[in-house]
């Protein structure tokens, strides 16, 4: 008798593996998931002041004001959901991360939530005040000499612990159900609904996973809006170079100074056919533009804030030398204050060799009215 006609012979054959227990553990998780999204999925859509003449309007969408302070709160929210839903998470098996802080921030906050352990896996480099914040989450952070390092380091710690390795460089453009839902395009646009210019002509995107660009991305088209989307990309970062040459295989030897964006590789959930534009931005701009946001709105916020800002602001010269009128939207991504130790430190700027002076001077010069940025 062979395997494929034992069946037949000898009866059906039936594995249940049905798990009471697990089953109502798993429907708690989700409902305290959903509960957070009830309390806190749609944030501020802030004004940035503009010459009223211009007929220009620039708006923030402050992603900073999550419970756990960044855009990555929400891409944490989804990549839970996604885990749970695929019976990937399971209870007591610890969840596992690769990332460059603020997404392994979230995810050790919805952890605690639903009450598994958690294992950050990151650069050494990464801010000493985002480890406290994993820690403070409850969770526990595994370093590594190099941001190239933190995905196999991630899989073999799964693999020898029998938790789930969240890999949020793969699964983030799929975990966020990107034709609405309350995701952020569609919470842009209903925010938007009642301002002179309620579809913008660019939103500006950074890509650390590519999830949050091609989210936006492919609910712009299923939406049939005519906004385009740009992505603004750090010094030491691929994705400029992979999207301009075509290249998926692109890659760079060094990390982003830019905590929170650019990656050494081709990241699987970055999604170049649903980009219109990329700007390369010096990390020197990234960080005099946080250094002027602070100024204009008194709120401080992580370089790649900046490094958005500056290629949104970039495109606002365009449509004032142009004489178009319209709405740009760009993102705060999350707290300045995470960062004080460097992008607001001197110190290190001088340390790092990054001379921002002459980008504030001419940020400074085009907010009173100069024409361009270049």
């Amino acid at each position: 008798m062979t395997a494929g006609n034992a069946a037949t012979t000898a009866g059906t054959i039936d594995v249940d593996r049905s798990d009471a227990d697990y089953r109502s553990w798993l429907k708690e998780a989700v409902r305290k998931v959903q509960a957070d999204a009830n309390r806190s999925a749609d944030t501020h859509l802030l004004r940035f002041p503009l010459p009223a003449d211009w007929g220009i309007d620039l708006y923030l969408k402050d992603e900073s004001t999550h419970p756990t302070g960044s855009l990555k709160h929400r891409l944490a929210r989804s990549l839970f959901l996604y885990g749970l839903c695929n019976g990937w998470i399971r209870p007591g098996k610890p969840v596992i991360e690769a990332s460059s802080g603020s997404t392994a921030v979230s995810e050790a906050y919805f952890a605690g939530l639903i009450g598994v352990p958690f294992i950050a896996v990151m650069a050494k480099s990464t801010s000493r005040s985002k480890i406290d914040l994993i820690e403070f989450h409850g969770g526990s952070c595994h370093l590594v000499d190099s941001a190239c390092e933190v995905y196999e380091a991630a899989a073999r710690l799964a693999e020898e612990s029998g938790g789930h390795y969240m890999d949020q460089f793969t699964y983030a453009e799929r975990a966020t159900d990107w034709r609405g839902n309350n995701n952020i395009a569609e919470s842009v646009f209903a925010q938007l609904r009642l301002e002179p210019h309620p579809e913008p002509e660019w939103i500006v995107a950074t890509a650390g996973t590519g999830g949050t660009s091609a989210t936006i991305a492919r609910y712009v088209r299923y939406s049939q809006h005519d906004t385009r989307i740009c992505v603004a990309d750090p010094e030491n970062s691929c994705f400029f170079e992979g999207w301009v040459e075509h290249d998926p295989d692109a890659s760079c030897e060094s990390g982003s100074r830019i905590e929170g964006i650019g990656r050494p590789r081709m990241e699987p959930s970055f999604v170049p056919g649903a980009i219109d534009r990329m700007m390369k931005v010096p990390d020197a701009a990234s960080i005099a533009t946080v250094r002027v946001l602070e100024q204009v709105l008194g709120k401080k916020a992580g370089a790649s804030s900046g490094t958005g800002l500056w290629s949104a602001l970039r495109i606002v010269a365009e449509m004032r030398a142009a004489g178009r009128h319209g709405s740009v939207v760009t993102l705060i991504c999350d707290p300045g204050d995470r960062y004080l130790d460097k992008y607001y430190s001197d110190e290190w700027l001088a340390g790092q060799g990054i001379d921002i002076e002459p980008y504030r001077a001419r940020l400074t010069a085009f907010l009173a009215g100069a024409a361009g940025l270049d």
